[in-house]
């Protein structure tokens, strides 16, 4: 992994669990000596996470951790129901048996989660998200996606004291993984939008 990628994933990271909150100042030569890393890799991820929408960029002022707009959670929600829809289509037309595999496994380890995680069940659910995503065999469409999870995560994380259980929505991925090694595009596709529904009403709900 090149320098740049690996600062690109930690700042992301720490951007969309709210570590670095929303509209905080991004200090790069705090974020060098945490991460280890040169101010070149540092700058190389803050760029790409500004056009991602994650990081904005202030003339004469610097760098700031992006703002969540509540007003683009219907938008952003939107755009999932469609493209992550399609991509559900793609994947149980194209994902390989390994792939389908390591969605049986990881869904299996919900088992192994108490329902109180919920940071634990929502990270199962980011995996699992990634693992349809490279399934659909199309990056183009994989990583709008990437890009648009990470702007659902930021909210879910922004309203997590406020939410009920997510078990129930977790569970979904059980039924969504069935229509996959059936290889029935149009049940995984509206498992999936089910899924994104529930998991928009939840948050809706609360704010």
């Amino acid at each position: 992994m090149r320098l740049s990628d690996k600062a690109y994933y930690l700042i992301r990271q720490r951007i969309i669990t709210l570590e670095l909150p929303p509209m905080s100042p991004i200090d790069e030569q705090a974020l060098m000596e945490e991460l280890q890393l040169g101010r070149t890799p540092i700058r190389e991820a803050l760029q790409r996470l500004a056009a991602e929408n994650l990081v904005s960029i202030v003339p004469r002022r610097g760098m700031f951790v992006a703002d969540i707009s509540l007003t683009d959670l219907q938008q952003v929600f939107e755009l999932r129901m469609m493209l992550e829809g399609f991509c559900a289509r793609l994947a149980a037309q194209r994902a390989s048996d390994n792939q389908l595999i390591e969605m049986q496994r990881l869904i299996g380890e919900l088992e192994r989660v108490s329902n109180s995680d919920r940071r634990a069940l929502m990270v199962i659910d980011e995996e699992f998200h990634e693992l349809l995503y490279q399934a659909s065999d199309n990056e183009f469409l994989a990583d709008t996606l990437r890009r648009l999870h990470a702007l659902s995560f930021r909210i879910w994380h922004l309203v997590l004291d406020r939410l009920g259980g997510v078990r129930g929505a977790m569970e979904q991925h059980v039924e969504i993984t069935k229509a996959l090694k059936a290889r029935d595009e149009q049940q995984a596709e509206a498992l999936l939008r089910e899924h994104i529904c529930e998991f928009q009403n939840e948050i809706k709900a609360v704010l």
